[in-house]
Parts: structure tokens; C-alpha cells; sequence
């Protein structure tokens, strides 16, 4: 009865293909990959193809994961690792003690999950629109209008809404020309949230639309066919077809979003820090560079930066459990 013929009900999903006979399929499928000696030499010329990749990642990402054994010392750059005193957690205590550490972590938190409500859904709508547009030349062109501002660096986004939104920036000057009074949005915390939202939007936005459209383009087109045949409206293929197509796509980058969760950037809140204060603008990334490279704490930021990675960590372990349990494949497989 294992081995019935295909069709047979008692064969999964009726392929007749039984337990046992997946079994037997895995074990030939591992005998027929042969020794580990004779696959070696096998694929000899690209395991060295790979050498150089391999070589970048361990000299790039994981010898610097040594560098966080400061954390637990008393680190002195003039004396050097081997002859720090080593204080054990007492970095991490003091840490914990620290309210200028937990208001740059409520303040990352705060950026975060305000970006994660009203950032993130941003390029998939942009995707689905550019997706929409029927005309090719029209959609390049609106392409590489929105990807542009990525290329843009931080100081110059910074600027241009300084020269909308300023106290003396265009929207303001217009105003008062017309006999309003004007407003400062680059120098209110109240608004900070807001502000940079929105500046990441104009920024990022476009850029985030490019895996969006190659999820798109990798939707199968008799599925929109068949569905307007039966008489499907735009909102009900959208709703039926577009939708589920990005799901695991919008799964795996939301994942990977959460797992950046206390790592929400430098250079743009450094940049605006001065300008609203630190109670609004600091975040973890910018606190981390003033308790250690300006005060010299270098085993009390290499603490922070670790607690922020340990806490990535464990935020994408949970999301991706997540997703599992709604049965979609997350970053990595199910074991």
C-alpha cells in the first residue's frame, strides 16, 4: 500500500509518491552526490572561484565581531586588548543605569516602529503603481525619477527640506508673504518624528520599490487574464493576485526591517541633532558615537553596540518564528 501507483489516495496530495518512498529518493539523492573527497574534486574550480567572497566576509564581518571583547574590559587604546583589565559586566551594568541610554532606545523605538507604520507600505504602493502604468517609456521615466533621491547623500536631503521647511525656507517665506506667519518644522522636536519620516520616504522610497517590481514581474500574467475574463475588478485582482503574489516578500523584508529595528541610521540625526535638541534626535547610533569616540568610553559604546546588535538578533529570531507559524518560509527554512 507505501508503494501504490500514483493516484492512489493513500499518496500525499494523490502524486503517489508515500513516506517511504521520499526516503528512498533522499537516500539515492545523497549516494548519488557521491563522498565528500570526490565532490571536492569535483567542484575544485568553484570552491576557489568562492575563495576571494569567503576571504572579504571573514576579514570584513567576523574578525571585527572580535573587537567586542572591549565591551568586557577596561579598554585603553594605548595599552591594547591583551593588557586591558578586564571589568567583566560591570559595562553593561552601568548601562542599564543609564537614562541617556534608554531615551536614545525609546527614541530609536519611537522612529522605528512610526517608520514601520508609515514608511514601509509606502514602496509597495509606489511598486504597485509604477506596476499599473501601461506605457514603458512612462514608467522609466518615473522610475528614475524616484529612484534619484537615493543617490543624494544625507547632507543635501537635509538641506533641500531645510530650504522648504526652515524658518526662513520657501513654504515659510510664502506665508508671511501673504500675511500668515510662518513655521520652523527643522527645529521642532514636537514635529521630529515627522519630519524624518518623511525625509526617509523622499529619500528611500523609489529605492525601496525595485524588489517590489521584480516580485511583480514574477507574477504570472494568465492569472490577471483569466481573472478579468471572469470579470474581476482592478481592486479585486489587486486584492486577490497582486497582494498574495508579494506576501513573502514583504514577509522576508519585513523581518529584516525589525531585525534593523534599534539601527535606524547616524549620519541623518547627526546631521539634525543641534537643530532640535538631544531629547528628540538621539537614537542609539548617535549615542553610541558620543560616549565613545568623543569621551573616550570605548568599552561603554562597544557595551551599547552590543546590546543593540544582541537585541537585532533576537527580533529577527522572533519575527521569523512569526512567520513560520503563518507558514511562509521567513529568512531561513524550517528545521
Amino acid at each position: 500500500m507505501n508503494t501504490g501507483p500514483a493516484g492512489d489516495l493513500t499518496s500525499p496530495a494523490g502524486t503517489g509518491t508515500t513516506k517511504d518512498d521520499g526516503k528512498r529518493g533522499a537516500r539515492t539523492s545523497r549516494s548519488s552526490r557521491g563522498p565528500l573527497p570526490a565532490r571536492l574534486r569535483r567542484d575544485w574550480q568553484l570552491l576557489l572561484m568562492t575563495l576571494p567572497a569567503i576571504g572579504l566576509l571573514v576579514v570584513f564581518h567576523y574578525v571585527p565581531l572580535l573587537g567586542n571583547v572591549i565591551a568586557f574590559q577596561d579598554y585603553s587604546p594605548y595599552v591594547g586588548f591583551v593588557d586591558s583589565a578586564w571589568v567583566g559586566l560591570s559595562n553593561f551594568q552601568w548601562l542599564m543605569l543609564d537614562e541617556s541610554f534608554w531615551d536614545a532606545t525609546l527614541n530609536t523605538l519611537s522612529i522605528t516602529t512610526f517608520q514601520l507604520v508609515f514608511y514601509f507600505p509606502v514602496p509597495i504602493m509606489l511598486a504597485v503603481l509604477l506596476d499599473s502604468v501601461v506605457r514603458p517609456r512612462l514608467r522609466l521615466f518615473i522610475q528614475g525619477i524616484v529612484y534619484m533621491p537615493h543617490f543624494f547623500s544625507w547632507v543635501l536631503v537635509v538641506t533641500l527640506f531645510q530650504q522648504m521647511f526652515g524658518g526662513a525656507g520657501l513654504l515659510s517665506q510664502t506665508l508671511r508673504d501673504h500675511g500668515y506667519s510662518g513655521f520652523d518644522l527643522m527645529t521642532n522636536p514636537d514635529t521630529f518624528l515627522v519630519l524624518v519620516t518623511a525625509e526617509t520616504i523622499w529619500k528611500d522610497a523609489g529605492w525601496g520599490t525595485i524588489i517590489f517590481l521584480a516580485a511583480l514581474a514574477a507574477i504570472n500574467q494568465n492569472l490577471y487574464e483569466a481573472a478579468a475574463v471572469d470579470g474581476a475588478s482592478r481592486w479585486r485582482r489587486l486584492w486577490h493576485i497582486t497582494l498574495p503574489g508579494l506576501r513573502p516578500v514583504i514577509i522576508l523584508l519585513l523581518i529584516l526591517r525589525l531585525g534593523e529595528a534599534l539601527n535606524v541610521g547616524f549620519e541623518q540625526f547627526f546631521l539634525q541633532r543641534d537643530a532640535v535638541g538631544r531629547d528628540a534626535a538621539e537614537v542609539l547610533d548617535t549615542f553610541v558615537y558620543w560616549r565613545t569616540l568623543l569621551t573616550g568610553e570605548w568599552s561603554y559604546g562597544a557595551a551599547a553596540g552590543l546590546v543593540k546588535g544582541l537585541v537585532g538578533l533576537i527580533l529577527i529570531l522572533v519575527a521569523n518564528k512569526v512567520a513560520h507559524r503563518f507558514g511562509e518560509q521567513g529568512i531561513y527554512k524550517r528545521s
